[in-house]
C-alpha cells in the first residue's frame, strides 16, 4: 500500500519499522554495530555517513511523516539546522532570517557565520513583504519558524515559499513547534524542514535528536556535508526515537486539546495578562494558523499581571514541572529570559517582545482539571507570600 494513503498512526506506528526476519518480533530489532562488512555489499553503512539500518529505516518514517522523499537524523535539533545552513550557504552568500526565532538558532548565526564571511538579514516582522526586503543579490537560503518560540507568531508558510521560488532562493523551516501532525510545509512549497526531534518526535523528555526532510536532491547537498561535520546519532537512540514516534499522532492529538483548553483558561483568569496561542480567536494569525495548521500545537505562552513574581509562581508549582525543553507528555512551564533565549542580549529579548515575566508552557496529556489547579494554587502561593512580605 502507498504510504500516502495510510493514515497518521499507520505511519508513525509502521512505515520505517525494520522486519525483524530472524525471530518475527513486533518491533524493530536494534543494530548497535559500528563496524560493518564493506566487500560485495549494496551499502557501505558507517554511523558517521547516517546509513546504519536503524539510521536508514528511520529516516523513512520521518520522511513519510512530513511527506517528503528523503529525511536525515541528528544527533540534535542544533545538529540538524546547522549542518543544513552550511549545507547551502558558503562565504558571500546571504540568509534570511526570520526575527522571531529559537535563541539557540540566532546565537549560532550571529556568533559563527561572521567568522565564515557569510552575510545575514533578520527580517524586522514575519509579514511576506518583510522577507522581501531582506532579500539580496545574494540571497541564497531563507529560514522561517511556525509556530515561533516562543511567541507563537504565525508566518505565511506558502507565500514565503511562492515568493522564495520566484527568486530561485532555497527555504527552509523550523517546524518543531507544530509537529508533522499539525503541519506539513513542504506540501505548502517549502524545500527543507528541520526538527529537534528531542521534543515532539521523542516526547518523552529522554532523547536528544533533531531532524531534516527534503528531496532527495537537497538531502544529498546536507549529507555531503554533514558525514564532515559529524553529528549523527547513536543507534540506541535512534532506536528509541522510532519507538516514541510511535505514539505521536495520539500524544500530539491529546496536547493541542489540552493546550486549547489551557489557553482559553488563562485568556480569562484575572491574574493572567496576556496569552499567545494561534487557536484563540483573539490571536492576530488566528486565520492564518488555521488555513495552513492541523491543529495549533501543545504550546502556549503567557504573561503574569504586573506584580506577580514569574520565578515564584514557577517554584510554587506541584504539578508542572519548571522545566528545560518541551513537549513531552508531561507538561512543564519555563521563562524564555533564562533559558531558550538566555544567549540574546536584554536589548534583543526587549526587541523581540520576550518579557521577564513571560512564561511558555509546554502542555503534556494529564488532567486538564489538575493543571489548572496547579496553576490555581500556585498563583495563591505568590499572593500569599508577597502579601505577608
Amino acid at each position: 500500500m502507498s504510504e500516502e494513503k495510510l493514515g497518521l498512526n499507520t505511519i508513525c506506528t509502521h512505515v520505517g519499522e525494520i522486519k525483524d526476519e530472524q525471530f518475527k518480533g513486533a518491533v524493530s530489532p536494534i543494530y548497535m554495530s559500528t563496524s560493518y562488512q564493506f566487500e560485495d555489499v549494496d551499502v557501505k553503512r558507517y554511523p558517521r555517513y547516517f546509513n546504519t539500518p536503524n539510521q536508514e529505516f528511520l529516516s523513512k518514517k520521518i520522511a513519510a511523516l512530513e511527506h517528503a522523499e528523503a529525511a536525515m537524523i541528528f544527533g540534535s535539533g542544533m545538529a540538524a539546522i546547522s549542518t543544513t545552513l552550511f549545507a547551502f550557504l558558503k562565504a558571500g552568500d546571504h540568509l534570511v532570517v526570520q526575527n522571531t526565532l529559537y535563541g539557540g538558532t540566532t546565537n549560532f548565526i550571529r556568533e559563527e557565520f561572521p567568522k565564515h564571511n557569510i552575510e545575514y538579514t533578520f527580517t524586522n516582522g514575519f509579514n511576506v513583504s518583510d522577507f522581501e526586503n531582506a532579500i539580496k543579490p545574494n540571497t541564497k537560503l531563507i529560514l522561517i519558524e511556525t509556530p515561533s518560540n516562543p511567541l507563537l507568531t504565525i508566518t505565511d508558510i506558502k507565500a514565503v515559499a511562492d515568493l522564495a521560488k520566484s527568486k530561485g532562493i532555497v527555504t527552509c523551516i523550523d517546524n518543531t513547534f507544530a509537529s508533522p501532525v499539525n503541519q506539513n510545509p513542504i506540501d505548502l512549497g517549502i524545500d527543507i524542514v528541520m526538527h529537534s526531534a528531542t521534543k515532539y518526535l521523542g516526547g518523552h523528555s529522554d532523547i536528544l535528536a533533531g531532524a531534516i526532510a527534503s528531496s532527495n536532491e537537497h538531502i544529498d547537498t546536507i549529507w555531503n556535508v554533514g558525514k564532515n561535520l559529524g553529528g549523527s546519532l547513536s543507534d540506541f537512540t535512534v532506536w528509541m526515537l522510532e519507538r516514541s514516534i510511535k505514539t505521536l499522532g495520539l500524544r500530539v492529538k491529546a496536547q493541542n486539546r489540552n493546550a486549547k483548553k489551557m489557553a482559553k483558561f488563562l485568556d480569562a483568569h484575572i491574574d493572567i495578562k496576556k496569552v499567545y496561542y494561534p487557536g484563540l480567536k483573539s490571536h492576530p494569525q488566528y486565520e492564518l494558523a488555521k488555513s495552513q495548521m492541523k491543529g495549533f500545537g501543545g504550546m502556549l505562552s503567557f504573561e503574569l499581571a504586573d506584580g506577580l513574581d514569574a520565578s515564584q509562581f514557577q517554584k510554587a508549582l506541584k504539578l508542572i514541572k519548571p522545566s528545560m525543553s518541551l513537549a513531552g507528555v508531561e507538561s512543564t512551564m519555563l521563562s524564555p529570559h533564562k533559558t531558550s533565549h538566555a544567549l540574546l542580549t536584554q536589548e534583543q529579548r526587549d526587541s523581540l517582545g520576550i518579557s521577564d515575566n513571560l512564561i511558555r508552557f509546554s502542555v503534556g496529556i494529564e488532567s486538564r482539571k489538575d493543571l489548572m489547579n496547579d496553576i490555581e494554587q500556585a498563583i495563591h502561593s505568590v499572593k500569599k507570600s508577597q502579601l505577608i512580605s
